[in-house]
């Protein structure tokens, strides 16, 4: 690449949950929470609330026990006594029985509607959780592609593929598990509260000194529990990173007898991953024993203080007591369902307890989310578009539906008049400057007059400007100062699709799809037939290799073509550029990965591709520009020679330098 790269951006460590030197504070992001629910709720308006009320409703059910056990028990108590130490009933059964059963149909009633609700909650939860991940994905991978080139030059690639795995999986957790627990937990706890309080004032404040005392433990432990779980995950995004540069890079470890560091520096991530999880999982796995031994002595002190109040009939303040529906003296039924409730108010705090962590790495990655989905799309402001044309012999164009060949500029004027301009392939940049960063320049006074049907080589040092001349071209970046002109038209008001459809470009690194040689073809020309596929690769001189494939133009091609050399995959790039039958072509150290032989083979077809095209050369080989109409020799950032081949060689300067040098290396 021709030039300087900006630095990273801020948020662009590694493939953790967070940017790499930033570790996030354990603290809920409520913004954040937010904006995840109004998501639900925009995406599922009634499967969600459906889902709360099933969840609200099997929560409330959940604490009914408490209060039939304390009904069941009263009656009991009612209907007998102790004499002799034994059992006598004061009342016959058929009174106890008028009273006992009703309430154990009734909860069994409420059991199975429970039941119901349970199924359809988890159905709906399953259904939305996975609706909702796939929508964000579909919405990150959207915005993604609309994404100007300078947010994938200045974030890891690493990074930004996190997004849909790590943070994507966060969100699963909180939607799926921790959210319905929380609201789950959060009824019970609430509802067991004031059922508490309607029972017994004193012993509702006992149980609420022992909460306080977990929720004190639950945040020391909590707190040192969420610190190493971050710092975990940033460990293994380490150490996966590593596998995945040593697998990449097996053929060089080995050339250079690099196994026994290979294997120290994966020792030292390896030790730093075990060390973060065993202790995140330290602390995690104290917290539930601590708080539910508390729970199990809060429980011994209930039973001990209601045995208390039993024996010494002490007033019983409640809520019922205030409102005349209990007895102020508390009886055997209360203590028996506090006992009940003190259970199941312990046991939903910790509950509470142990999603924290989880809410808070869910945070985490749902902010990293939001961030590529709040990323401002490529600005375009351009108009004139890219039009298929007819040309009068009297060079009048007029626009058609039809596929011609020939292709117009569309240009809407304000006065609501339009009018057409043949694509020639004529380019022209005019006193250019640019920077990648701002007081860094790259560019200086640069000024490229390309007429349809030259071929235009830019050669120079690496760094000093050749890609980026090109990426203005593509408008992949905007200009700092001066003029680009396609055909007369300024590019800032051609619409950039249709500026980049009427550009083919081949690039020194080959990129090919899954899929098989025929697709990848025709990826430059998605609605290009067979046979066009096929007289693009024999114009590229990749026809005879690709008939030899075992099943010829439908071999399937599996990670970036690995089956393949790098000339092979570098021909089945330039003939999709060729499919494409662009105007104006560019060649980016297209022939680079090509050997001396292959080369040979490819030159003619090239040439062929090249004729009558507007063209531009990248090249370090300069015995591929020799026959360029003109060639550019750049040096930091400014063209200090300009001519063709045997001009520059007379006059003896850099370019003869580079040539003559090339050579006598060769």
């Amino acid at each position: 690449m021709n030039r300087r790269m900006p630095m990273p951006s801020k948020n662009s460590g590694g493939s953790g949950r967070m940017p790499a030197g930033r570790a996030p504070k354990r603290k809920m992001d409520f913004k954040v929470l937010g904006r995840v629910v109004k998501l639900l709720f925009r995406y599922y308006p009634r499967m969600v609330p459906i889902s709360i009320v099933c969840i609200f409703f099997s929560a409330v059910t959940a604490t009914l026990p408490a209060i039939f056990l304390e009904r069941v028990t009263t009656a009991i108590t009612k209907c007998v006594t102790y004499e002799n130490n034994r059992v006598v009933w004061v009342e016959d059964w058929a009174t106890a029985r008028a009273q006992i059963f009703p309430q154990v149909f009734l909860l069994i009633g409420f059991y199975v509607l429970a039941l119901i609700a349970v199924t359809l909650e988890t159905q709906l939860a399953a259904y939305i959780t996975q609706g909702f991940l796939s929508k964000m994905r579909k919405s990150m991978f959207n915005g993604m592609q609309n994404l100007p080139i300078r947010f994938f030059d200045t974030n890891k690639h690493g990074d930004i593929m996190s997004y849909y795995t790590n943070d994507i999986d966060t969100l699963r957790q909180l939607i799926g598990q921790s959210l319905p627990t929380l609201i789950r937990a959060g009824t019970i706890v609430l509802s067991v509260f004031f059922i508490m309080l309607w029972y017994s004032v004193w012993l509702t404040l006992i149980v609420i000194v022992g909460v306080i005392l977990m929720f004190l433990v639950s945040g020391k432990l909590g707190g040192g529990s969420a610190k190493f779980f971050i710092r975990m995950q940033k460990s293994v995004a380490a150490e996966e990173g590593y596998v995945q540069e040593m697998m990449n890079g097996q053929k060089v470890v080995k050339v250079f007898n690099h196994e026994d560091r290979a294997m120290e520096d994966f020792n030292r991530l390896n030790n730093e991953l075990f060390e973060n999880t065993y202790r995140a999982n330290g602390y995690a796995n104290m917290l539930g024993p601590i708080i539910m031994n508390i729970g199990n002595l809060l429980y011994v002190i209930i039973v001990i203080v209601g045995c208390l109040f039993l024996v010494g009939g002490a007033f019983n303040p409640s809520i019922g007591v205030l409102l005349g529906k209990a007895d102020p003296v508390i009886g055997v039924g209360i203590v028996v369902a506090f006992l009940s409730m003190t259970k199941q108010f312990t046991g939903n705090i910790n509950q509470v307890t142990q999603q924290i962590n989880s809410v808070v790495m869910a945070m985490a990655g749902a902010n990293r989310i939001f961030s590529l989905v709040d990323q401002q799309p490529e600005a375009d402001e351009g108009y004139v578009t890219l039009v298929n044309a007819e040309i009068a012999e009297d060079g009048t164009v007029r626009e058609t539906d039809r596929h011609t060949g020939k292709w117009a500029w569309k240009h809407p004027h304000e006065d609501g008049t339009v009018t057409y301009t043949e694509l020639k392939g004529d380019v022209r940049l005019t006193d250019v400057d640019f920077s990648y960063e701002e007081g860094k320049p790259v560019l200086h006074d640069v000024s490229v007059f390309a007429e349809p049907g030259q071929k235009v080589a830019f050669v120079g040092a690496t760094g000093a400007g050749k890609t980026t001349v090109t990426n203005l071209i593509n408008r992949f970046y905007d200009i700092a100062d001066g003029k680009i002109r396609y055909d007369g038209i300024n590019i800032n008001k051609i619409r950039k699709s249709d500026l980049r459809r009427s550009l083919g470009i081949v690039l020194q690194e080959t990129n090919l799809f899954t899929g098989t040689v025929m697709d990848n073809i025709r990826y430059g020309k998605l609605d290009a037939t067979d046979e066009e596929c096929v007289a693009a690769a024999k114009l590229a001189g990749a026809d005879d290799f690709i008939t030899r494939l075992p099943n010829g133009y439908e071999t399937e091609l599996t990670n970036n073509g690995a089956n393949l050399s790098q000339g092979q995959r570098q021909l089945i790039a330039i003939a999709r550029a060729a499919v494409a039958d662009p105007p104006v072509m560019i060649l980016d150290e297209a022939t680079s990965s090509i050997d001396t032989r292959t080369e040979a083979i490819v030159q003619k077809g090239m040439d062929a591709l090249m004729k009558g095209r507007t063209v531009f050369v990248i090249a370090h080989r300069l015995s591929t520009v020799r026959n360029s109409d003109v060639i550019m020799v750049l040096d930091h950032g400014r063209i200090i020679e300009r001519g063709n081949h045997e001009k520059l060689i007379a006059d003896r300067g850099q370019y003869y330098q580079l040539y003559t040098g090339a050579f006598e290396l060769e």
